[in-house]
Parts: C-alpha cells; structure tokens; sequence
C-alpha cells in the first residue's frame, strides 16, 4: 500500500536554542521559537520588562540568534517604530521588526505607544504572548486575565458578573488600523507558522495574538501546557481567527465545541468556581463566539 509522507510546514532551522531562563512548561519559549522559525534570520526583536526580557537567558548566555533590545514596559512600539525607521535609513528593508510583550505590557501598560505606532503606519510584528497575567512579577491581574480566574490581586476570582472578560485587543487594533491581526495558539503549530509567514509578507503593523500557557501562575501541572493550550481553542475560550481588508475569518473551525469546565479544571486558578459560575462563564463564551460570528458573516457578504 502507497502511503502519502507527512508534508511538514515548519522550518527546520532553529533561532532559538537551548539555555533560556524560562519556566517548566512555559508557553512563552514554544511562541518564540515557532515565530522565529517562521521570520528567519533576518529579524530584530524588541522586548519590554516581563517575562520576555529574561527568558532569552541571563548573561552571558544568550539563547537567539536574532538581535534583541530590551527596554521599558511601555515602550514596545514607540522602540519598533525606532528600529524601522532607523533599519530604512540604512536601506535594510528585508529586515523584520518584531515587538514582542505580554498582555499587561500590551493591554494596560503599552497600549498607548502601540497605538502611537500603528498610527505611523510602522512596518513592524507586534506579537503579544498572553499568559493572562503579570506573571513576571507574581500573577497579577492585567487586562487580560478571563473571568473567573484566580491571580493575587483578584483572589476571589476576576469578576463575573461584571462581565468584564479578556480586553478585545485585536478588535480594537483593527479600529486603530492594523493591516493585519490573527489569534494563534502554541497549540497548532502549522496555523501559527502559517499566520506568521502571512503577517511577514504584508507591510505596515501587523498584530499576533498567541496563546501562552503559564503552569506556575495558572497553578497547573507543567506536563499539561499543550493540552491546556488545545483545550482553551477546542472549548472557545480562545478561538482562532484573523482580520485583513477590514474582514474576519476563522483560521480554524471547531464544530463540536468541548465544554469549558474541561478547559477550567486543569488549572487550579479557577478551583473556587462554584458549578453555576463554571455555567456562567460558558454562556459568556457562547455570546462572545456568535458575536464574532457575526463579525465572521458580515466578512462574507
């Protein structure tokens, strides 16, 4: 019997290497290393004060291949449009300029020179990796913690009945004037590569979301990140989709949804959700989803 080889879709080189300072079962250093693997060398990254600034390892080492500047937890955009412009005067158009920074550094506290930038109209990635909290300085809330969840500064859980959920921040990207912007999830690899290679061959701003697992401050086994990962797209709390030319589209369709409460205890950050709470944040993912379908269908008209 003629059996059809595996087309693999993931580059072999590696711009990452061994000897990063990132926690068991970081999320982080698996969005790192796809993300280069799919811009290649000719990159420069661009870091805030987080998780990222100390996760490509403490000197001397130094686990990238790409040039790296860190700088203030604001200043992510404000520092790409620099590199941009300063990569253009010299003619080094081919050059990829990523701004890489976490939910609090993009949300809340970058929000404003992100803006700043897609406003300029910069020609750079902006990769936000979303592990739901301030992580890097013990698991505070941030703008992007979901409902429910347990961190130090909400130890009763982020409020529910507020409403008041993950910020929409590629829905309001898209009102500020992004090119580009797409979910992604360090648990479907190829669609990250694939979302990634697209944002690459566009210019102007560019936006990835990416899914990124943090065990220690979602108080999980570290063994479960990729299953925690899956689980989070397979149940809707974080489903996969992209917006170019004004129009969205889902990237990757779930059609028979898991339950939340699946999703939910792997981690013991929402333990304390009572069975009717656990029922209250599913019927707010079901409206969250139809909503975006509807932004989805509007697309196709």
């Amino acid at each position: 019997m003629n059996r059809r080889k595996p087309r693999f879709t993931i580059p072999h080189e590696d711009l990452m290497h061994p000897g990063h300072s990132a926690c068991p079962g970081c999320g982080e250093p698996i969005a790192m290393r796809l993300v280069l693997k799919a811009l290649g060398p000719r990159t420069v990254m661009n870091v805030p004060a987080g998780c990222c600034a100390v996760i490509p390892g403490v000197w001397p080492r130094y686990s990238l291949r790409v040039p790296l500047i860190d700088h203030a937890f604001e200043c992510t955009g404000a520092t790409s449009s620099g590199i941009r412009a300063a990569l253009d005067a010299k003619g080094m158009d081919d050059v990829t300029v990523v701004g890489w920074a976490g939910d609090g550094g993009t949300v809340d506290i970058g929000l404003q020179s992100l803006s700043g930038a897609i406003d300029r109209g910069t020609d750079f990635l902006y990769v936000m990796y979303d592990n739901e909290a301030y992580m890097n300085t013990g698991s505070q809330c941030s703008g992007s913690t979901p409902w429910g969840a347990w961190t130090t500064t909400t130890p009763g859980g982020k409020e529910i009945a507020r409403r008041t959920g993950k910020k929409r921040i590629l829905e309001m990207l898209a009102e500020n004037g992004i090119v580009y912007g797409a979910t992604v999830n360090i648990a479907f690899p190829e669609d990250l590569v694939e979302r990634v290679r697209t944002a690459k061959a566009i210019r102007g701003p560019k936006f990835l979301h990416v899914f990124s697992p943090c065990p220690s401050g979602w108080k999980m086994d570290p063994s479960k990140t990729i299953e925690a990962a899956s689980l989070a797209t397979r149940t809707g709390m974080f489903p996969l989709y992209e917006y170019r030319d004004g129009q969205y589209r889902f990237t990757k369709e779930i059609k028979n949804r898991k339950p939340v409460e699946e999703y939910l205890r792997l981690q013991r950050r929402f333990r304390h959700l009572s069975p009717a709470q656990v029922a209250e944040v599913q019927e707010l993912v079901d409206k969250e989803l139809e909503e975006l379908r509807a932004r989805v269908e509007a697309g196709r008209k």
